[in-house]
């Protein structure tokens, strides 16, 4: 079956702000940096927020304004995943590769080949292209299987995939939201018809969520408007939906970011440390509190745990968009060389520069 969607093109010309390259490249740039700063703990399971403000302490590393340290001499109960010795402070030389980051780099491809009015079968397509199967989790995994068992969406996203309403979908939106600055009803559209070969329901709510969220960054005054933005997207009544405006209410009752954080974690309890509900309720509240400061923003988000690579990821990207590359502290841009590593065949070792030059090319064409 084709996936339809509305006529996904823009209703009004993109924002003639003279920063728009500069906060493309800025959301590329975020995206990478927050990616590689919760790499090293992720695993909610087990890095708790507890476990990882410890660790914080124990390296003398509060308040967090720079990649993670190495482990202390001598520390036990602190089990790093392994990648950590290329994504800790003095030790980063371009970026590792993640899922977080290839799938930026897949959709930056998809719009390249396919144009604006890609179907979810080509998604689809292009993941057996260019993209390794042992490099998908979860909900892509099943997805990819389901493909090459000869399954058309939505059959991929439904058939033995007990994970349609993790956050993997969440993850492949920043695309959606950097080529449609200003208009989170068309990125929100574009990252609907992404999400769908593999996802359902809160899964793909976040997604449009998350790039209706980075579209509005372009023109919003604050992380607070791109929120509502974000919330205009998707059912008022779905979980999503109400976990975003709990925490807002929240944070404007002044609770502070360890009480909101307590609160949701206890009202999303039993979901699971992938599950995208509780991840979109982490990163709201580390934009919310990160209040548009890109290291804050990113610090906190990862501080909050769960999926942290991912989290850091999409609230660098928004806190990218917001400031621009050339607001970005040189301690999170420079080590990272202009050079990514990507799992995405004919990509590894691209420029970022390259990368956010292509995309701001996609909406001049």
């Amino acid at each position: 079956m084709t996936s339809t969607a509305p006529d996904s093109r823009p209703t009004e010309p993109p924002p003639t702000d003279p920063r728009l390259a500069d906060r493309v490249h800025g959301g590329w740039l975020g995206r990478i940096a927050g990616n590689m700063l919760g790499k090293p703990v992720e695993r909610g399971d087990y890095w708790t927020r507890d476990r990882i403000d410890r660790y914080l302490r124990l390296s003398d590393a509060l308040p967090l304004t720079d990649y993670l340290p190495e482990p202390p001499t001598g520390a036990t109960d602190f089990e790093l995943r392994p990648e950590w010795r290329s994504c800790v402070r003095g030790r980063v030389d371009g970026s590792c590769r993640d899922d977080d980051v290839d799938y930026a780099i897949l959709g930056l491809e998809l719009l390249e080949s396919h144009g604006f009015g890609f179907s979810t079968e080509e998604v689809g397509r292009l993941w057996l292209e260019r993209l390794p199967y042992l490099q998908t989790f979860t909900a892509e995994r099943a997805a990819y299987r389901n493909l090459t068992a000869g399954l058309s969406p939505p059959l991929t996203a439904t058939y033995d995939n007990p994970y349609q309403d993790w956050i993997g979908a969440l993850i492949r939106a920043d695309i959606f939201g950097w080529t449609s600055p200003g208009d989170p009803r068309r990125a929100a559209s574009l990252a609907r018809r992404d999400a769908v070969l593999s996802h359902t329901g809160n899964g793909v709510y976040a997604a449009m969520w998350a790039a209706a969220l980075i579209a509005a960054a372009f023109t919003a005054g604050s992380p607070r408007d791109a929120l509502e933005a974000g919330l205009g997207v998707i059912p008022a009544g779905c979980r999503i939906a109400r976990t975003v405006r709990r925490v807002m209410s929240l944070y404007e009752a002044s609770l502070s970011w360890e009480d909101t954080l307590d609160t949701v974690a206890d009202e999303t309890a039993g979901l699971g440390w992938i599950h995208a509900v509780p991840n979109v309720a982490v990163l709201t509240v580390g934009l919310l509190y990160g209040g548009g400061d890109f290291t804050h923003t990113i610090a906190l988000t990862v501080r909050g745990g769960l999926d942290t690579d991912s989290n850091g990821a999409t609230a660098g990207s928004v806190a990218g968009v917001l400031c621009g590359a050339s607001a970005i502290p040189a301690q999170w841009r420079e080590p990272l060389r202009d050079r990514v590593r990507s799992a995405v065949f004919g990509y590894d070792g691209a420029r970022i520069s390259e990368l956010a030059a292509r995309t701001v090319r996609l909406m001049e064409g």
